[in-house]
């Protein structure tokens, strides 16, 4: 955003250098990015001066040029041949001495020298209108009416202006600083001085066909203010109006346009100007039009509605995008005698979904969706009407429309312990108080303890007590909150370990270390995916303003774009992948929208690529279970577990994993009709987790202990079971079993065959025992093992092959 210093000068006194002003914007949170120096005359008739011709004669060898001399001011007068027809002696001119810079208008810049004309000396030059930027004409040469001494400056004669532009980073937040007026609220809280707001007069009505104003959707526009002016004049603005806009990059178009531009950067509130004569019966309606309903705006363009998109209309069809972008068929035209002035407040909500399904982002649309000032909107039209009517004409035909669905001031009670806790300094109350007054916050209800903050309208990004004292930090200076002259560990912020992006970053490189790469894939999907290759029974949400009928449907699963990713790959040629990919799926849930995050694992192909020293085994799917307990592991996720799960649209066989009972996830191998879909011919493994569910179980204690000194001894059984007998329920009966002395189990294999009944599984199982307080005797590992065999029997009717 672009702040000129000449029209910030216009509403507060400003006695800083630019350099102080700088600094101090920046500490207010209107970060100045730049300050840029620029002049209404190109060069600022540097070497230009006022001087007088004394003499006049033919040039002798040229028939349309003359020889002068000119008096500039000092003991000497120059010689100056000019072709210009009207000079004359006695006349007072325009000279650009030697040395000097021109920028005529429309040319390029050039040096004035001393040369020789058709053999005759010419030290300067009597300038012309256009030759020295001030405007277009060229008949002849500028003469003055002025009894200024020769030699003087012409600059002190013309005044160019100067200006300093000084951009702004605005923030997303920061609505009310979009204008010259919001940047001179904050100078104001800086230094108390007081804003010169423009003196709004008394506007004379003649009542002549007034334009009748409907609000039907209140909640679109809560405020509409109007005005009908008749008898103008379209014209190019007068030079001061122009020199404003041009000096924030803004182009003039002519007077009635050009005003209600200068109201929107000079106040902050933006205003439309309608042909009336193109209002059709007469009659202003705000209203949402039919899905599909098209129209044509200023750029010619034609757009296709939204059911959603606010409009202002006539008796028969939209006029404009309401806060965003006018008709072609209702602006304002040179042959415009006749004008209804718009200011209003629209909902920032319906302002920022127009701007985003249409691609289009204004300078009204900018102010809009960050949230006007709606008891602005009448004040800004008197004054709007003001400037109109002085630079454009006419008279004012109507009183005021002013329909208003009040927008009650937010209330934030809180205590000044909160200010003193959140700043990290115990400040005056007075002093919080008279900062927060300074910004024109109203403070009620005020006592030892605390008060209640009125938030003004202007300020909608103040909502809640740390945003009221984010006030009092910028304008009291965060630089003037001391640190300790030795800060240590004690005085820094404590950061919780397991905050979702650490986890996220602690994940990410655990699956990288592990030979995982991370894919990015879009949230939007073939819209094909949602039937032919369904894999759960979320409603898909639809794209509106899709930009390709390939990108439909915002995805309800992550794995279809896992598949594409891994379909891309093998095409060309690698095979062998292990993927990983934090993703979300969105899916309405009656009239709730619902995102939901998901840690995804894709593993296809071989363990690892061929190579001389082995052979290669393919991925199976104890690859991804490892890699998913180790993981867990890896967070502090412990007491983890498995449950077999039933053949789906997604696995054609897996598990679910659970923690602490509470499912985390499922894996498994995925359903071969679901990746001959994507014509993916090798088996894919994969792993979905609930990345909610993970966040709420990171961090679990770890338990350190000294090593024992003592040997470990291991010793094995071989169980018959039956096939549904898992090895983590043998897992869980050991452990119960001899929890005291068994450290860990070890499954070395799996035996399904001939020589065992058909319905019947063996494991072999190693069992490793110690005692961390001496050596362990036979005896007792015996015990321990037929204690242990007893419960297989009893719990399993496992048959023990010894």
């Amino acid at each position: 955003m672009k702040i000129s210093l000449n029209w910030l000068k216009d509403f507060i006194e400003i006695n800083e250098t630019p350099d102080e002003l700088d600094e101090l914007l920046t500490q207010t949170g209107l970060e100045v990015e730049g300050v840029e120096k620029i002049e209404m005359i190109p060069g600022g008739l540097e070497g230009v001066v006022i001087g007088e011709v004394l003499t006049c004669e033919k040039h002798p060898n040229a028939d349309k040029l003359k020889v002068t001399t000119v008096d500039i001011g000092g003991e000497s007068t120059f010689p100056i041949v000019c072709g210009a027809p009207n000079v004359a002696v006695g006349q007072r001119v325009v000279v650009a001495t030697v040395n000097s810079t021109l920028y005529p208008m429309g040319g390029d810049s050039f040096k004035i020298k001393k040369a020789k004309i058709r053999g005759e000396i010419s030290e300067g030059m009597i300038c012309a209108e256009d030759e020295l930027g001030l405007g277009s004409d060229h008949d002849g040469i500028i003469v003055l009416d002025t009894d200024l001494p020769n030699g003087t400056p012409a600059a002190d004669y013309f005044h160019p202006e100067q200006d300093l532009i000084y951009e702004i980073g605005l923030t997303p937040n920061r609505g009310d600083a979009t204008s010259h007026i919001g940047t001179a609220r904050d100078i104001k809280a800086m230094t108390g001085r007081e804003i010169n707001w423009p003196l709004l007069k008394e506007l004379k009505v003649n009542i002549d066909r007034p334009i009748e104003v409907v609000i039907e959707n209140a909640d679109g526009c809560p405020r509409y203010s109007g005005v009908t002016i008749r008898g103008v004049e379209v014209k190019e603005s007068p030079d001061w109006l122009k020199w404003r806009l041009r000096a924030i990059d803004l182009e003039p178009i002519n007077n009635i346009v050009d005003v209600t531009n200068y109201v929107c950067h000079g106040l902050g509130q933006p205003l439309h100007a309608f042909d009336a004569d193109k209002i059709k019966g007469g009659k202003v309606v705000v209203r949402t039009v039919a899905n599909g309903t098209k129209f044509t705006t200023l750029d010619d363009k034609e757009r296709t509605l939204h059911d959603k998109d606010l409009m202002v209309c006539d008796e028969k069809e939209g006029m404009c995008i309401a806060g965003v972008f006018g008709g072609a068929g209702s602006g304002i035209q040179g042959s415009t005698k006749n004008i209804f002035l718009e200011s209003a407040y629209f909902s920032p909500d319906y302002i920022r979904n127009s701007v985003q399904r249409h691609g289009l982002t204004t300078d009204a649309s900018f102010r809009f969706e960050r949230g006007a000032d709606p008891e602005r909107t009448v004040d800004a039209l008197k004054f709007a009407t003001q400037l109109i009517i002085e630079v454009a004409g006419g008279s004012v035909a109507s009183e005021i429309v002013d329909i208003y669905k009040k927008v009650e001031p937010v209330q934030i009670p809180t205590t000044f312990q909160n200010f003193h806790r959140l700043i990290g300094k115990a400040l005056p109350n007075d002093q919080i108080v008279s900062i927060l007054q300074s910004l024109e916050i109203e403070i009620t209800k005020q006592s030892v303890e605390g008060f209640t903050a009125g938030v003004p309208s202007f300020r909608n990004d103040v909502t809640r007590e740390a945003d009221l004292v984010e006030e009092v930090l910028r304008i009291y200076g965060f630089n003037n909150i001391e640190l300790e002259e030795h800060s240590n560990a004690n005085y820094l912020a404590e950061f919780n370990e397991f905050e979702p992006y650490r986890v996220r970053q602690q994940l990410t490189n655990f699956l990288a270390g592990s030979g995982y790469h991370e894919i990015l894939t879009n949230s939007i999907v073939h819209p094909d995916y949602g039937s032919k290759a369904r894999v759960n029974d979320r409603e898909a949400i639809e794209i509106l303003n899709k930009s390709s009928e390939d990108l439909a449907l915002m995805k309800t699963s992550p794995v279809h774009s896992g598949l594409e990713v891994i379909r891309h790959n093998i095409n060309r040629r690698m095979p062998n992948l292990k993927l990983f990919e934090l993703s979300k799926t969105y899916h309405k849930k009656g009239e709730a929208i619902i995102e939901n995050p998901y840690l995804c694992l894709y593993l296809t192909g071989k363990v690892e690529e061929e190579n001389w020293m082995r052979p290669s085994s393919d991925t199976s799917f104890q690859d991804i279970m490892g890699a998913v307990g180790a993981l867990l592991q890896s967070i502090r996720i412990k007491n983890f577990s498995q449950e077999p799960l039933e053949p789906n649209d997604l696995f054609s066989n897996g598990l679910i994993l659970k923690a602490d009972n509470t499912p985390l996830g499922h894996m498994g191998t995925l359903q071969t009709k679901l990746t001959s879909y994507f014509d993916v011919k090798q088996t894919v493994f994969y792993a979905e987790l609930n990345w909610n569910q993970i966040m709420k179980m990171v961090g679990g204690q770890f338990k350190f202990e000294e090593l024992s000194k003592f040997p470990e001894v291991r010793r094995d059984l071989s169980l018959v079971v039956d096939k549904s007998i898992s090895f983590e329920r043998i897992q869980h009966i050991a452990f119960k079993s001899a929890k005291k002395l068994l450290t860990r189990v070890n499954i070395f294999s799996v035996y399904e065959g001939d020589k065992i009944q058909n319905d019947k599984k063996s494991y072999a199982v190693s069992f490793f025992l110690q005692d961390k307080s001496k050596t362990l005797n036979d005896k007792v590992i015996d015990k321990m093992m037929v204690g242990l065999m007893k419960d297989f029997e009893n719990e399993l009717d496992a048959i023990i092959r010894k």
